[in-house]
């Protein structure tokens, strides 16, 4: 299934889309990530089941377009998706969208989830980050720094730090690679009290949005 995709021309109208969209980024660099119609909910997360591929320069967008498509029927994810779903799997349709996005060269990047992803208290919300771009996190290349805030009052209560000594970077002409981290800035927290508190702020502000606080 996956060369089927791959030999295909992409259809003139979508590439149309895609080279008109690019200019409109104004970035020399892109993201390019799939998500599936089924990727997350309450019950399942797919995190690192699909293809993404960072720092991507504009000749290369296709390509990767069509890996991520394709990357829907990689044997890991056809196994993940017959595992959690079972039968229903095959009574719903499954796609892929592909996402390109402006590229950010992360100093540093993380996770964060609104409510306690273990415990499932809705008053504590979990930041994890390291240094480098967050497809290392995503990936489980490395293990990331945690924080643990509690809502109300808002208040640290808990710290993980492990001290990094590799992360994933943007490389010289594009793409990423893995650089080693000196023990200077892969010992400390990546991040400090304040830009947790910070960063918890935004959290609290997008559960307000989507009415889910």
């Amino acid at each position: 299934i996956k060369a089927l995709i791959l030999n295909q021309e992409v259809p003139k109208d979508i590439v149309s889309e895609i080279e008109s969209g690019f200019k409109l980024l104004d970035s020399k660099f892109v993201a390019v990530r799939s998500s599936a119609t089924a990727e997350d909910g309450a019950e399942h997360a797919w995190a690192g089941q699909l293809e993404s591929y960072l720092n991507v320069i504009e000749s290369g967008v296709l390509d990767r377009v069509k890996h991520c498509w394709a990357s829907l029927f990689t044997p890991r994810a056809i196994f993940y998706r017959f595992e959690k779903f079972k039968t229903e799997t095959h009574l719903q349709k499954i796609s892929v969208a592909v996402v390109i996005q402006k590229m950010v060269d992360s100093e540093k990047s993380g996770i964060a989830f609104s409510v306690h992803p273990v415990t499932e208290d809705y008053n504590q919300l979990i930041i994890e980050a390291g240094l480098g771009l967050g497809e290392a996190i995503v990936s489980g290349s490395i293990t990331p720094d945690s924080y643990v805030v509690e809502k109300v009052p808002r208040r640290i209560i808990d710290k993980n730090i492990v001290i990094q000594t590799r992360g994933m970077f943007k490389g010289e002409t594009g793409g990423s690679e893995w650089y080693e981290v000196p023990k200077e800035h892969g010992e400390p927290p990546s991040l400090s009290d304040e830009q947790i508190l910070e960063l918890s702020e935004l959290i609290k502000a997008l559960e307000e949005k989507f009415g889910v606080s």
